[in-house]
Protein backbone atom coordinates (compact mmCIF):
# COMPACT_ATOMS: atom_id res chain seq x y z
CA UNK A 1 0.00 0.00 0.00
CA UNK A 2 1.44 3.34 -0.99
CA UNK A 3 2.47 5.69 1.76
CA UNK A 4 0.44 8.96 2.00
CA UNK A 5 2.62 11.91 1.02
CA UNK A 6 3.43 14.19 3.94
CA UNK A 7 4.78 17.20 2.02
CA UNK A 8 3.32 18.42 -1.27
CA UNK A 9 4.07 20.57 -4.29
CA UNK A 10 1.57 23.27 -5.25
CA UNK A 11 1.85 23.96 -9.01
CA UNK A 12 -0.74 26.74 -9.05
CA UNK A 13 1.51 28.95 -6.92
CA UNK A 14 3.86 29.34 -9.87
CA UNK A 15 1.37 31.83 -11.38
CA UNK A 16 1.94 34.42 -8.64
CA UNK A 17 2.91 37.85 -9.99
CA UNK A 18 5.75 39.13 -7.82
CA UNK A 19 5.27 42.73 -8.97
CA UNK A 20 1.86 42.97 -7.26
CA UNK A 21 0.66 42.26 -3.71
CA UNK A 22 2.32 38.87 -3.19
CA UNK A 23 0.78 38.08 0.18
CA UNK A 24 -2.76 38.62 -1.02
CA UNK A 25 -2.14 36.51 -4.14
CA UNK A 26 -0.56 33.69 -2.11
CA UNK A 27 -3.47 33.59 0.31
CA UNK A 28 -6.06 33.49 -2.46
CA UNK A 29 -4.12 30.88 -4.42
CA UNK A 30 -4.00 28.60 -1.37
CA UNK A 31 -7.73 29.07 -0.77
CA UNK A 32 -8.44 28.18 -4.41
CA UNK A 33 -6.11 25.16 -4.28
CA UNK A 34 -7.98 23.84 -1.24
CA UNK A 35 -11.40 24.53 -2.76
CA UNK A 36 -10.68 22.75 -6.04
CA UNK A 37 -8.96 19.74 -4.45
CA UNK A 38 -5.38 20.49 -5.46
CA UNK A 39 -4.72 20.56 -1.72
CA UNK A 40 -6.59 17.84 0.20
CA UNK A 41 -7.67 17.86 3.86
CA UNK A 42 -4.89 16.65 6.15
CA UNK A 43 -2.08 17.24 3.67
CA UNK A 44 1.05 18.91 4.99
CA UNK A 45 2.26 22.15 3.43
CA UNK A 46 5.91 22.96 2.87
CA UNK A 47 7.57 24.83 5.70
CA UNK A 48 7.42 28.59 5.58
CA UNK A 49 11.18 28.70 4.90
CA UNK A 50 10.96 26.18 2.05
CA UNK A 51 7.92 27.82 0.44
CA UNK A 52 9.44 31.29 0.69
CA UNK A 53 12.64 30.11 -0.94
CA UNK A 54 10.82 28.34 -3.78
CA UNK A 55 8.64 31.40 -4.51
CA UNK A 56 11.55 33.83 -3.99
CA UNK A 57 9.56 35.93 -1.53
CA UNK A 58 10.11 36.99 2.08
CA UNK A 59 9.56 34.31 4.70
CA UNK A 60 7.63 36.83 6.79
CA UNK A 61 5.06 37.10 4.00
CA UNK A 62 4.48 33.34 4.04
CA UNK A 63 4.21 33.32 7.84
CA UNK A 64 1.55 36.06 7.69
CA UNK A 65 -0.42 34.14 5.05
CA UNK A 66 -0.30 30.87 7.01
CA UNK A 67 -1.45 32.70 10.16
CA UNK A 68 -4.34 34.33 8.25
CA UNK A 69 -5.53 31.06 6.68
CA UNK A 70 -5.24 29.30 10.03
CA UNK A 71 -7.47 31.96 11.55
CA UNK A 72 -9.96 31.50 8.68
CA UNK A 73 -10.03 27.73 9.29
CA UNK A 74 -8.34 26.61 6.07
CA UNK A 75 -5.14 25.45 7.79
CA UNK A 76 -4.19 23.99 11.16
CA UNK A 77 -0.76 24.03 12.79
CA UNK A 78 0.47 21.60 15.45
CA UNK A 79 3.85 21.65 17.20
CA UNK A 80 6.07 19.01 15.67
CA UNK A 81 3.58 18.24 12.88
CA UNK A 82 3.94 21.36 10.74
CA UNK A 83 1.09 23.13 8.97
CA UNK A 84 -1.59 21.07 7.27
CA UNK A 85 -4.84 21.61 5.41
CA UNK A 86 -7.62 21.49 8.00
CA UNK A 87 -9.03 17.99 8.28
CA UNK A 88 -12.58 19.19 8.91
CA UNK A 89 -12.71 20.48 5.31
CA UNK A 90 -12.99 16.88 4.06
CA UNK A 91 -16.71 17.07 3.28
CA UNK A 92 -17.33 20.77 3.53
CA UNK A 93 -15.21 22.29 0.79
CA UNK A 94 -17.14 22.88 -2.46
CA UNK A 95 -15.33 22.22 -5.68
CA UNK A 96 -14.49 25.00 -8.10
CA UNK A 97 -15.12 24.75 -11.85
CA UNK A 98 -12.13 23.63 -13.83
CA UNK A 99 -12.20 26.81 -15.91
CA UNK A 100 -13.26 30.34 -14.93
CA UNK A 101 -16.99 30.71 -15.47
CA UNK A 102 -18.24 33.63 -17.54
CA UNK A 103 -20.72 35.82 -15.66
CA UNK A 104 -24.22 34.97 -16.85
CA UNK A 105 -26.15 37.54 -18.81
CA UNK A 106 -28.58 39.47 -16.65
CA UNK A 107 -31.48 38.36 -18.84
CA UNK A 108 -30.57 34.70 -18.24
CA UNK A 109 -30.74 34.97 -14.43
CA UNK A 110 -33.92 34.59 -12.42
CA UNK A 111 -33.84 38.20 -11.23
CA UNK A 112 -36.20 39.80 -8.73
CA UNK A 113 -38.51 42.21 -10.55
CA UNK A 114 -36.97 45.30 -8.87
CA UNK A 115 -33.51 44.21 -10.02
CA UNK A 116 -34.65 43.74 -13.61
CA UNK A 117 -36.28 47.17 -13.59
CA UNK A 118 -33.17 48.83 -12.18
CA UNK A 119 -30.95 47.11 -14.74
CA UNK A 120 -33.10 48.62 -17.49
CA UNK A 121 -32.77 52.05 -15.84
CA UNK A 122 -28.99 51.69 -15.59
CA UNK A 123 -28.78 50.88 -19.28
CA UNK A 124 -31.04 53.79 -20.24
CA UNK A 125 -29.07 56.31 -18.18
CA UNK A 126 -25.57 55.16 -19.07
CA UNK A 127 -23.82 58.25 -20.46
CA UNK A 128 -22.34 58.32 -23.92
CA UNK A 129 -18.58 58.57 -24.29
CA UNK A 130 -17.35 62.18 -24.74
CA UNK A 131 -17.35 62.05 -28.54
CA UNK A 132 -19.02 64.49 -30.97
CA UNK A 133 -22.70 65.20 -30.30
CA UNK A 134 -22.68 63.71 -26.79
CA UNK A 135 -25.04 65.85 -24.75
CA UNK A 136 -24.27 67.39 -21.36
CA UNK A 137 -20.53 67.42 -22.06
CA UNK A 138 -19.15 70.84 -21.05
CA UNK A 139 -16.29 72.48 -22.90
CA UNK A 140 -12.98 70.99 -21.82
CA UNK A 141 -10.38 73.32 -20.39
CA UNK A 142 -13.02 75.86 -19.27
CA UNK A 143 -13.94 74.40 -15.88
CA UNK A 144 -12.40 73.89 -13.45
CA UNK A 145 -10.41 77.05 -14.20
CA UNK A 146 -7.39 78.55 -12.44
CA UNK A 147 -9.59 80.37 -9.94
CA UNK A 148 -11.32 77.13 -9.00
CA UNK A 149 -7.99 75.37 -8.53
CA UNK A 150 -6.60 78.21 -6.41
CA UNK A 151 -9.68 78.25 -4.18
CA UNK A 152 -9.56 74.47 -3.95
CA UNK A 153 -5.96 74.57 -2.75
CA UNK A 154 -6.90 77.21 -0.18
CA UNK A 155 -9.84 75.23 1.14
CA UNK A 156 -7.93 71.96 1.31
CA UNK A 157 -5.12 73.63 3.21
CA UNK A 158 -7.61 74.74 5.85
CA UNK A 159 -9.60 72.82 8.44
CA UNK A 160 -12.71 73.15 6.23
CA UNK A 161 -11.48 70.22 4.14
CA UNK A 162 -11.42 67.84 7.08
CA UNK A 163 -14.53 68.24 9.25
CA UNK A 164 -14.58 66.07 12.34
CA UNK A 165 -17.98 64.45 11.79
CA UNK A 166 -21.14 64.32 9.71
CA UNK A 167 -22.42 67.61 8.37
CA UNK A 168 -25.87 69.13 8.02
CA UNK A 169 -27.79 67.14 5.33
CA UNK A 170 -29.06 70.48 3.98
CA UNK A 171 -25.50 71.35 2.99
CA UNK A 172 -22.80 73.81 4.00
CA UNK A 173 -24.42 77.08 5.08
CA UNK A 174 -21.97 79.23 3.08
CA UNK A 175 -22.96 77.42 -0.13
CA UNK A 176 -26.67 77.66 0.64
CA UNK A 177 -26.25 81.41 1.17
CA UNK A 178 -24.44 81.71 -2.17
CA UNK A 179 -27.07 79.64 -4.00
CA UNK A 180 -29.95 81.63 -2.54
CA UNK A 181 -28.28 84.89 -3.53
CA UNK A 182 -27.54 83.63 -7.06
CA UNK A 183 -31.02 82.32 -7.88
CA UNK A 184 -32.70 85.42 -6.46
CA UNK A 185 -30.68 87.65 -8.81
CA UNK A 186 -30.49 85.44 -11.90
CA UNK A 187 -33.68 83.35 -11.81
CA UNK A 188 -36.18 85.53 -9.91
CA UNK A 189 -36.48 82.80 -7.26
CA UNK A 190 -37.92 83.80 -3.88
CA UNK A 191 -36.09 81.94 -1.14
CA UNK A 192 -33.98 82.02 1.99
CA UNK A 193 -30.92 79.85 2.72
CA UNK A 194 -33.07 77.76 5.07
CA UNK A 195 -35.03 76.55 2.02
CA UNK A 196 -31.95 75.38 0.09
CA UNK A 197 -30.93 71.71 0.26
CA UNK A 198 -27.65 70.84 -1.48
CA UNK A 199 -27.89 67.66 -3.57
CA UNK A 200 -25.63 65.61 -5.80
CA UNK A 201 -27.50 66.88 -8.87
CA UNK A 202 -30.92 67.12 -10.47
CA UNK A 203 -31.40 63.35 -10.58
CA UNK A 204 -31.17 63.14 -6.82
CA UNK A 205 -33.42 66.18 -6.49
CA UNK A 206 -36.10 64.48 -8.60
CA UNK A 207 -35.94 61.35 -6.47
CA UNK A 208 -36.14 63.35 -3.25
CA UNK A 209 -39.13 65.28 -4.59
CA UNK A 210 -40.91 62.03 -5.35
CA UNK A 211 -40.18 60.63 -1.90
CA UNK A 212 -41.34 63.78 -0.11
CA UNK A 213 -44.44 64.60 -2.18
CA UNK A 214 -45.88 61.29 -3.35
CA UNK A 215 -47.27 58.02 -2.11
CA UNK A 216 -47.61 54.84 -4.13
CA UNK A 217 -50.48 55.00 -6.65
CA UNK A 218 -50.70 58.81 -6.50
CA UNK A 219 -51.37 60.45 -9.87
CA UNK A 220 -48.76 62.79 -11.37
CA UNK A 221 -48.27 64.76 -14.57
CA UNK A 222 -45.12 64.51 -16.68
CA UNK A 223 -44.23 65.84 -20.10
CA UNK A 224 -44.34 63.68 -23.21
CA UNK A 225 -41.57 63.28 -24.29
CA UNK A 226 -39.68 63.56 -21.01
CA UNK A 227 -36.27 63.16 -19.43
CA UNK A 228 -35.66 59.39 -18.93
CA UNK A 229 -34.21 60.01 -15.49
CA UNK A 230 -37.56 61.46 -14.38
CA UNK A 231 -39.71 58.67 -15.78
CA UNK A 232 -37.37 56.15 -14.15
CA UNK A 233 -37.90 57.83 -10.77
CA UNK A 234 -41.68 57.87 -11.16
CA UNK A 235 -41.75 54.22 -12.22
CA UNK A 236 -39.57 53.29 -9.25
CA UNK A 237 -41.87 55.12 -6.84
CA UNK A 238 -44.90 53.22 -8.15
CA UNK A 239 -47.02 56.29 -8.95
CA UNK A 240 -49.54 56.61 -11.77
CA UNK A 241 -47.92 58.86 -14.35
CA UNK A 242 -50.04 60.71 -16.89
CA UNK A 243 -47.93 61.89 -19.82
CA UNK A 244 -49.14 65.23 -21.18
CA UNK A 245 -48.16 65.95 -24.80
CA UNK A 246 -45.77 68.78 -25.58
CA UNK A 247 -46.47 71.28 -28.36
CA UNK A 248 -45.09 74.68 -29.35
CA UNK A 249 -46.16 76.14 -25.99
CA UNK A 250 -44.68 73.36 -23.91
CA UNK A 251 -46.59 70.85 -21.80
CA UNK A 252 -50.31 70.79 -22.65
CA UNK A 253 -51.71 71.74 -19.25
CA UNK A 254 -55.26 71.85 -20.63
CA UNK A 255 -55.02 68.15 -21.44
CA UNK A 256 -54.18 67.38 -17.81
CA UNK A 257 -56.93 69.62 -16.47
CA UNK A 258 -59.49 67.87 -18.65
CA UNK A 259 -58.50 64.25 -18.00
CA UNK A 260 -56.48 64.05 -14.77
CA UNK A 261 -57.28 67.08 -12.59
CA UNK A 262 -56.76 65.17 -9.31
CA UNK A 263 -53.02 64.63 -9.83
CA UNK A 264 -50.84 65.32 -6.79
CA UNK A 265 -47.85 66.83 -8.62
CA UNK A 266 -46.63 68.02 -12.01
CA UNK A 267 -43.01 67.58 -13.14
CA UNK A 268 -41.99 70.15 -15.76
CA UNK A 269 -38.97 71.70 -17.48
CA UNK A 270 -40.53 75.12 -18.12
CA UNK A 271 -37.46 77.14 -19.11
CA UNK A 272 -36.16 74.68 -21.72
CA UNK A 273 -38.25 71.58 -22.30
CA UNK A 274 -36.25 68.36 -22.30
CA UNK A 275 -35.70 67.09 -24.96
CA UNK A 276 -37.45 69.35 -27.52
CA UNK A 277 -36.35 72.75 -26.26
CA UNK A 278 -39.27 75.20 -26.14
CA UNK A 279 -40.20 77.17 -23.00
CA UNK A 280 -43.55 76.77 -21.28
CA UNK A 281 -45.77 79.68 -22.33
CA UNK A 282 -46.90 82.21 -19.75
CA UNK A 283 -50.56 81.24 -20.25
CA UNK A 284 -49.76 77.62 -19.41
CA UNK A 285 -47.56 78.61 -16.46
CA UNK A 286 -50.48 80.54 -15.03
CA UNK A 287 -52.86 77.65 -15.70
CA UNK A 288 -50.47 75.22 -14.01
CA UNK A 289 -50.15 77.44 -10.94
CA UNK A 290 -53.93 77.92 -10.73
CA UNK A 291 -54.40 74.14 -10.84
CA UNK A 292 -51.81 73.65 -8.06
CA UNK A 293 -53.50 76.29 -5.89
CA UNK A 294 -56.97 74.88 -6.39
CA UNK A 295 -56.01 71.23 -5.84
CA UNK A 296 -53.29 71.74 -3.22
CA UNK A 297 -50.93 70.05 -5.64
CA UNK A 298 -47.22 70.59 -6.21
CA UNK A 299 -45.14 71.72 -9.18
CA UNK A 300 -41.61 70.32 -9.48
CA UNK A 301 -39.65 72.73 -11.67
CA UNK A 302 -36.49 71.27 -13.22
CA UNK A 303 -34.76 74.46 -14.42
CA UNK A 304 -32.94 72.61 -17.20
CA UNK A 305 -30.24 74.65 -19.02
CA UNK A 306 -31.85 77.91 -17.90
CA UNK A 307 -28.56 79.85 -17.73
CA UNK A 308 -27.66 79.06 -21.34
CA UNK A 309 -30.00 81.25 -23.38
CA UNK A 310 -28.44 82.93 -26.41
CA UNK A 311 -31.14 85.45 -27.38
CA UNK A 312 -32.17 87.85 -24.64
CA UNK A 313 -32.23 87.11 -20.94
CA UNK A 314 -33.04 83.71 -19.40
CA UNK A 315 -36.72 83.12 -18.68
CA UNK A 316 -37.70 83.77 -15.05
CA UNK A 317 -38.47 80.75 -12.93
CA UNK A 318 -41.96 79.47 -12.16
CA UNK A 319 -40.97 79.35 -8.51
CA UNK A 320 -40.94 83.13 -8.41
CA UNK A 321 -44.62 83.13 -9.41
CA UNK A 322 -45.75 80.82 -6.60
CA UNK A 323 -43.01 79.96 -4.04
CA UNK A 324 -45.48 78.12 -1.80
CA UNK A 325 -46.38 75.49 -4.44
CA UNK A 326 -43.18 75.04 -6.49
CA UNK A 327 -40.17 72.88 -5.71
CA UNK A 328 -37.26 74.26 -7.70
CA UNK A 329 -34.35 72.06 -8.88
CA UNK A 330 -31.02 73.30 -10.16
CA UNK A 331 -27.58 71.86 -10.89
CA UNK A 332 -24.00 72.94 -11.46
CA UNK A 333 -23.22 69.99 -13.75
CA UNK A 334 -23.73 71.81 -17.06
CA UNK A 335 -22.31 75.24 -16.27
CA UNK A 336 -19.31 73.88 -14.33
CA UNK A 337 -18.60 70.17 -14.76
CA UNK A 338 -20.62 66.97 -14.13
CA UNK A 339 -17.96 65.34 -11.95
CA UNK A 340 -18.57 68.04 -9.33
CA UNK A 341 -21.87 66.28 -8.42
CA UNK A 342 -23.48 69.29 -6.78
CA UNK A 343 -26.98 70.64 -7.30
CA UNK A 344 -29.77 71.98 -5.14
CA UNK A 345 -33.44 71.86 -4.23
CA UNK A 346 -35.31 74.97 -3.12
CA UNK A 347 -38.37 73.83 -1.20
CA UNK A 348 -41.26 75.76 0.36
CA UNK A 349 -40.58 76.35 4.06
CA UNK A 350 -42.98 73.63 5.32
CA UNK A 351 -41.20 71.01 3.15
CA UNK A 352 -37.56 72.02 3.58
CA UNK A 353 -36.95 69.83 6.63
CA UNK A 354 -38.63 66.87 4.92
CA UNK A 355 -36.23 67.24 1.98
CA UNK A 356 -33.35 67.34 4.45
CA UNK A 357 -34.62 64.07 5.89
CA UNK A 358 -34.82 62.50 2.43
CA UNK A 359 -31.26 63.63 1.76
CA UNK A 360 -30.03 62.17 5.03
CA UNK A 361 -31.55 58.79 4.18
CA UNK A 362 -29.95 58.71 0.74
CA UNK A 363 -26.34 59.58 1.54
CA UNK A 364 -26.17 62.00 4.48
CA UNK A 365 -24.69 64.94 2.57
CA UNK A 366 -22.38 65.94 -0.27
CA UNK A 367 -18.60 66.13 0.29
CA UNK A 368 -18.03 69.27 2.33
CA UNK A 369 -14.71 70.34 0.79
CA UNK A 370 -16.23 70.77 -2.68
CA UNK A 371 -19.14 72.69 -1.16
CA UNK A 372 -16.72 75.14 0.46
CA UNK A 373 -14.82 75.58 -2.82
CA UNK A 374 -18.02 76.26 -4.75
CA UNK A 375 -19.25 78.67 -2.09
CA UNK A 376 -16.04 80.69 -2.36
CA UNK A 377 -16.15 80.55 -6.17
CA UNK A 378 -19.66 82.01 -6.15
CA UNK A 379 -19.08 84.48 -3.33
CA UNK A 380 -15.99 86.00 -5.00
CA UNK A 381 -17.78 86.56 -8.34
CA UNK A 382 -16.04 83.90 -10.42
CA UNK A 383 -19.19 81.85 -11.05
CA UNK A 384 -21.11 84.62 -12.80
CA UNK A 385 -18.03 85.53 -14.87
CA UNK A 386 -17.71 81.86 -15.82
CA UNK A 387 -21.35 81.69 -16.97
CA UNK A 388 -20.86 84.77 -19.17
CA UNK A 389 -17.75 83.20 -20.67
CA UNK A 390 -19.29 79.84 -21.51
CA UNK A 391 -22.49 81.44 -22.82
CA UNK A 392 -20.41 83.24 -25.44
CA UNK A 393 -18.41 80.12 -26.26
CA UNK A 394 -21.46 77.89 -26.60
CA UNK A 395 -23.29 80.49 -28.69
CA UNK A 396 -20.44 80.38 -31.20
CA UNK A 397 -20.39 76.59 -31.32
CA UNK A 398 -24.16 76.45 -31.68
CA UNK A 399 -24.08 78.91 -34.59
CA UNK A 400 -21.40 76.88 -36.38
CA UNK A 401 -23.34 73.65 -35.90
CA UNK A 402 -26.58 75.20 -37.18
CA UNK A 403 -24.82 76.60 -40.25
CA UNK A 404 -23.21 73.25 -41.04
CA UNK A 405 -26.54 71.44 -40.66
CA UNK A 406 -28.36 73.95 -42.85
CA UNK A 407 -25.89 73.45 -45.68
CA UNK A 408 -25.70 69.65 -45.53
CA UNK A 409 -28.98 68.19 -44.25
CA UNK A 410 -30.84 65.91 -46.67
CA UNK A 411 -34.44 66.58 -47.56
CA UNK A 412 -36.96 65.82 -44.83
CA UNK A 413 -34.65 66.63 -41.91
CA UNK A 414 -35.50 69.69 -39.84
CA UNK A 415 -33.91 71.49 -36.88
CA UNK A 416 -36.24 72.28 -33.98
CA UNK A 417 -36.23 76.04 -33.25
CA UNK A 418 -34.68 76.80 -29.84
CA UNK A 419 -32.44 79.54 -28.53
CA UNK A 420 -30.87 77.94 -25.47
CA UNK A 421 -29.23 74.86 -24.03
CA UNK A 422 -26.32 72.61 -24.97
CA UNK A 423 -27.99 70.51 -27.64
CA UNK A 424 -29.91 70.88 -30.90
CA UNK A 425 -32.81 68.62 -31.81
CA UNK A 426 -32.87 67.29 -35.35
CA UNK A 427 -36.20 65.88 -36.55
CA UNK A 428 -35.87 62.96 -38.97
CA UNK A 429 -37.96 62.22 -42.08
CA UNK A 430 -41.01 60.00 -41.80
CA UNK A 431 -40.03 56.34 -41.61
CA UNK A 432 -36.45 56.88 -40.42
CA UNK A 433 -35.72 55.03 -37.16
CA UNK A 434 -33.79 57.28 -34.77
CA UNK A 435 -32.75 54.37 -32.53
CA UNK A 436 -31.09 52.57 -35.44
CA UNK A 437 -29.43 55.79 -36.62
CA UNK A 438 -28.09 56.39 -33.10
CA UNK A 439 -26.61 52.88 -32.95
CA UNK A 440 -24.97 53.29 -36.35
CA UNK A 441 -23.67 56.70 -35.36
CA UNK A 442 -22.01 55.32 -32.24
CA UNK A 443 -20.16 52.77 -34.37
CA UNK A 444 -18.55 55.59 -36.38
CA UNK A 445 -17.68 57.76 -33.38
CA UNK A 446 -20.78 59.96 -33.00
CA UNK A 447 -22.92 60.03 -29.84
CA UNK A 448 -26.35 61.21 -30.97
CA UNK A 449 -29.32 60.45 -28.73
CA UNK A 450 -32.65 59.16 -30.09
CA UNK A 451 -35.75 60.77 -28.60
CA UNK A 452 -38.44 58.29 -29.65
CA UNK A 453 -37.81 56.14 -26.51
CA UNK A 454 -38.59 59.23 -24.40
CA UNK A 455 -42.23 59.24 -25.49
CA UNK A 456 -44.87 57.46 -23.45
CA UNK A 457 -48.54 58.15 -24.12
CA UNK A 458 -48.63 59.34 -27.73
CA UNK A 459 -47.16 58.14 -31.06
CA UNK A 460 -43.45 58.77 -30.84
CA UNK A 461 -41.71 61.19 -33.16
CA UNK A 462 -38.22 60.36 -34.36
CA UNK A 463 -35.38 62.78 -33.83
CA UNK A 464 -31.78 63.07 -32.68
CA UNK A 465 -30.28 65.20 -29.93
CA UNK A 466 -26.95 66.70 -30.99
CA UNK A 467 -24.80 68.06 -28.17
CA UNK A 468 -22.31 70.76 -29.06
CA UNK A 469 -20.97 72.22 -25.80
CA UNK A 470 -17.86 70.09 -25.41
CA UNK A 471 -16.53 70.10 -28.97
CA UNK A 472 -14.39 72.56 -30.98
CA UNK A 473 -15.74 74.16 -34.16
CA UNK A 474 -13.72 72.03 -36.59
CA UNK A 475 -14.77 68.84 -34.84
CA UNK A 476 -18.45 69.82 -35.02
CA UNK A 477 -18.21 70.58 -38.73
CA UNK A 478 -16.51 67.26 -39.45
CA UNK A 479 -19.08 65.41 -37.32
CA UNK A 480 -21.93 66.91 -39.36
CA UNK A 481 -20.37 65.42 -42.48
CA UNK A 482 -20.24 61.97 -40.86
CA UNK A 483 -23.83 62.25 -39.63
CA UNK A 484 -25.16 63.24 -43.04
CA UNK A 485 -23.62 60.10 -44.54
CA UNK A 486 -25.75 58.04 -42.14
CA UNK A 487 -28.91 59.94 -43.12
CA UNK A 488 -28.56 59.66 -46.90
Amino acid sequence: MSKRRSTIEIPSLNAIDRTANVGRQLAQSLRNAIACGELRPGERLPSTRTLAASLKIARGTVVEVFDQLTAEGYLEARIGAGTRVAAHLLDATPGLPSAPAMPPAADAVDLPSPAARLIAIARALTPHPPIPFAIAVPASGIAPDDNWRRLGNRVRASRQAAPSGYHDPMGVLELRLAIADHVRRSRAVHCEPEQVIVTSGTQQGLYMAGRVLLSRDDQVWAEDPAYPGLTAVLDDLGVKTHRLPVDAQGMNVEHGLELYPQARAAFVTPSHQYPIGMPLSMARRNALIAWADQNRAWIVEDDYDSELRYAGHPFPSMQGLRPSRVIYLGTFSKVLFPALRLGYVIAPFPLAEAFAGARAILDRHSPTAEQHVLAAYMREGYFEAHIRRIRGLYAERRAVLLAALEQALPEGCRVQPSDQGMHILLWLPEGVDDVKIAARALSVGLAVRAISPMYGGQPARHGLMLGFGGFPLEQLQAAVGELVKLLL
